[in-house]
């Protein structure tokens, strides 16, 4: 006799999840999600405000641009750090205290980097800010454990489309300060949102005793242990990984094609084509309401297939804005809508506290932006813009492969 494999579907006869809104709770107000995605969208958007005042940053303290681009990797740093150490707290603690403190640690941050009178004091506040965002990483899993099961995929979807416009409208918004008040005001301002969205938060969120019961390091060994024993997780992890990779390796590598000779952007209007990137918020709501009527597996086949054609209309976008603009917008639907998706199944999967779960995807996802971003320009410097499609297009198949082998197994 053959054992079923795990498949990415609650089984319809097992006992309520505890962890479920719709088992154990009334439905949260509709203005809880709304303010859970309004506050992730302020959060995301503070790893994103130093990216287009770096060379103010480094005219100020007379340091070169590539000095001054390490406050991104100290962001970056702080962030993946927080992803692996500190979101397992989401599970152990008092999570409205979590969220608090989190708050707190990143507007300190913002208010060092704004008044840092030295380039290393400046990435240490980097470096706290990256760590205290994490906490976007905790109001997630918090909101799938507070719906319905069945309104699971549109909270998620809401949360996302909250996530990336705070990302698109952050480089905008920090642009226009910094340039008529020099970059120190953004980042004061962005710490004066942050102790308004903490006090917001602490205020209205409803009290919740930690989820299970354990020390630090347990929780630390429980969450490794279940990487290692969960397919799902594990196969969502990899796919959502390759993605990233792939959105990362187009992103890491277009300013410098509009920058060059055939478009000769400058940087504002390079920054003004991210904008495009709001497909991706459209498509997370859109595919939150089909998640919803559990059509994951069938929905990630069709975009995985959907992200690799796209790659091939951005090959000839090196040449021509409209195919550009065109694989633009599938590659980014793409890439946002299969995140939702994973995030809907591996956050749906019985028995595993959320933070665990979220600490194991979200450091996958991350990682695989990080080696999308080195292939990428590794791949522009040996053979500019034409060999950057195909790394792209090879790390969907990827995942387009993982996601086939889950399915055969699954059926």
């Amino acid at each position: 006799m053959t054992v079923p494999a795990p498949t990415e579907k609650t089984d319809p006869c097992r006992s309520p999840d505890p962890r479920d809104g719709a088992a154990s709770s009334p439905p949260p107000h509709p203005r809880l999600v709304g303010l859970l995605a309004a506050s992730c969208g302020l959060i995301a958007a503070c790893l994103y405000y130093c990216q287009p005042l770096l060379p103010q940053i480094a005219a100020s303290y007379g340091a070169s641009p590539s000095s001054a681009g390490t406050l991104v990797t100290a962001t970056q740093a702080g962030y993946t750090l927080g992803l692996l150490l500190i979101v397992p707290l989401g599970d152990i603690v008092a999570r409205r205290r979590l969220i608090g403190f989190l708050l707190g640690a990143a507007c300190a941050g913002m208010l060092l980097s704004g008044a840092a009178p030295a380039l290393w004091v400046l990435l240490a506040g980097g470096l706290a800010v990256g760590a205290g965002a994490v906490v976007v990483q905790i109001l997630i899993p918090y909101a799938a454990s507070v719906v319905p099961a069945e309104q699971r995929g549109r909270a998620m979807g809401t949360l996302l489309t909250g996530v990336l416009l705070g990302i698109l409208v952050s480089r905008t918004a920090a642009g226009l300060l910094g340039g008529a008040c020099g970059w120190r005001a953004v980042f004061l301002a962005a710490a004066g949102t942050l102790a308004a969205v903490a006090l917001l938060l602490v205020r209205l969120l409803p009290p919740s005793p930690p989820d299970v019961s354990l020390g630090y390091g347990a929780q630390l060994a429980a969450t490794l242990r279940l990487a290692a024993t969960e397919p799902v997780l594990r196969r969502r992890s990899l796919i959502g990984a390759c993605c990233f990779a792939a959105f990362s390796v187009f992103w890491a590598t277009s300013a410098f094609l509009l920058a060059g000779p055939h478009y000769g952007w400058d940087s504002s209007a390079i920054g003004l084509f991210s904008l495009v990137g709001a497909a991706g918020a459209i498509a997370a709501k859109a595919t939150g309401r089909l998640a919803d009527r559990g059509g994951q597996q069938a929905a990630t086949g069709v975009l995985l297939a959907l992200g690799v054609a796209s790659f091939a209309a951005l090959w000839p976008g090196g040449r021509s804005l409209a195919w550009l603009v065109a694989g633009v917008l599938v590659m980014d639907a793409v890439v946002h809508g299969v995140h939702l998706l994973n995030m809907n199944v591996v956050y749906g999967l019985p028995d595993h506290p959320r933070a665990r779960i979220a600490s194991v995807y979200m450091t996958s996802y991350y990682l695989g932006g990080a080696a999308g971003s080195a292939i990428g320009v590794t791949a522009y410097r040996f053979g500019g813009w034409g060999a950057v499609p195909a790394p792209g297009a090879a790390l969907l198949a990827v995942a387009l492969l993982v996601w086939a082998l889950g399915f055969r197994r699954r059926t």
